[in-house]
């Protein structure tokens, strides 16, 4: 099965995630810097979640130019993939409407943790099509980077009852730890 469908059509659904993100930022009633204020959580949420669907866009885009082909099974993993991240603007605009109150702090952090485990799973899927002694799993190898953002996730999900900006700082830890695009791929490919 031909993968440049799949690409095209997580491309445009990313696009869609990311201008739904964007319309959640309103326009300030008044023309001073207090009435920025009230938008800073909603402006810091929309930052995060910006550079993380990025990170997504950036990895997936990779992740799928080393791969040779795609299965069905692929095409709903990747569908599911695409599922949580389209949860992103809802958890994104109620973290940074309520000022990172606990509870959506902790759906933020649920989302994120799925997102994760969605792309988990397509990188399995697209391995077990692949081999580990292709391109693809010689690039991903043991993923260590992947599972420390899970285990993040999983632990700032409950810290955001106790400890919100605990939590907050995990998000943040996890986005910056990938910020820098993952080059095993792009050094696989060249090999």
């Amino acid at each position: 099965m031909n993968k440049a469908r799949l690409e095209a059509f997580s491309d445009g659904v990313i696009a869609v995630i990311i201008t739904i993100m964007v319309l959640e930022l309103h326009v300030p009633h008044g023309a001073d810097w207090t009435a920025l204020q009230p938008l800073v959580p909603v402006m810091l949420t929309y930052i995060l979640s910006f550079v993380n669907v990025g990170i997504y866009w950036n990895n997936h885009h990779h992740m799928l130019h080393a791969a040779t082909r795609v299965t069905g099974g692929v095409l709903w993993a990747n569908l599911h993939l695409l599922f949580w991240l389209s949860l992103m603007p809802f958890a994104t605009g109620w973290m940074g409407e309520n000022g990172f109150a606990p509870l959506p702090t902790a759906v933020y952090g649920g989302v994120l943790l799925m997102c994760g485990v969605a792309y988990t799973i397509l990188a399995w899927r697209l391995l077990a099509i692949e081999g580990r002694d292709s391109t693809l799993g010689r690039a991903l190898g043991q993923d260590l980077k992947g599972k420390l953002s899970l285990v993040f996730y999983a632990l700032a999900i409950p810290l955001a009852f106790v400890a919100d900006r605990l939590s907050d700082v995990l998000y943040v830890a996890v986005a910056l730890m990938w910020l820098v695009p993952d080059r095993r791929i792009e050094r696989a490919l060249h090999d």
